[in-house]
């Protein structure tokens, strides 16, 4: 396990910078049947690859993160690798087959671990969507040791924790925007919005 940060327990949700990177248009196909997978776990739809596309300026670099889908994080190798064993903690890499870029190599991160740590009562009902916009998690059932985790109430969206985000942040820089969803610090503000665009 990762060393915890002196700041104390954290969730996040995180997602790729505003900045000129070129990001990833996952396909349509290939992320619904990754959506009912998280909804039902049934094995028939586990991805083992995901089709996608780069966006943005040609000139600009490609993003290490290049997807903004909270059920749908993307990792460069570089990232893979630095973060190694503790990905496989909370999941798998599956290949990203990128159109027109057979070099660049790029994995989905699907995490499989479903926790059931959110403090119902204190938090706010998902919506439609399934995001929740103000968690409030059980700090005894936060499985701080994983990198990141789903919850059942909402399983297309994956909680980073903030070790985690802080590790993936440090690597990229001003590549990833990290949005606080829950801190165990009252006197630390979560984001408004953090599922919103």
């Amino acid at each position: 396990m990762a060393d915890m940060p002196e700041k104390g327990l954290s969730v996040y949700r995180l997602l790729p910078s505003l900045s000129e990177y070129q990001g990833l248009h996952l396909d349509s196909s290939d992320m619904t049947r990754l959506m009912r997978w998280q909804r039902t776990g049934a094995e028939a739809d586990r991805p083992s690859r995901l089709r996608a596309e780069w966006l943005g300026e040609r000139h600009w670099s490609k993003s290490e993160f290049p997807s903004g889908r909270p059920g749908a994080p993307v990792l460069s190798r570089r990232l893979a690798e630095s973060l190694g064993d503790q990905l496989l903690a909370a999941g798998s890499l599956v290949p990203v087959d990128i159109e027109g870029a057979k070099d660049d190599v790029y994995f989905l991160y699907l995490v499989e671990q479903v926790v059931d740590c959110l403090d119902t009562r204190r938090s706010s009902k998902p919506n439609r969507n399934g995001e929740i916009k103000k968690a409030v998690f059980l700090q005894q059932a936060l499985p701080e040791q994983l990198p990141a985790f789903r919850l059942p109430q909402s399983p297309r969206a994956v909680q980073w924790n903030g070790w985690a985000a802080d590790q993936l942040v440090e690597l990229t820089g001003d590549e990833i925007e990290v949005r606080l969803t829950w801190s165990e610090n009252p006197q630390v503000t979560p984001h408004p919005d953090p599922w919103g665009i």
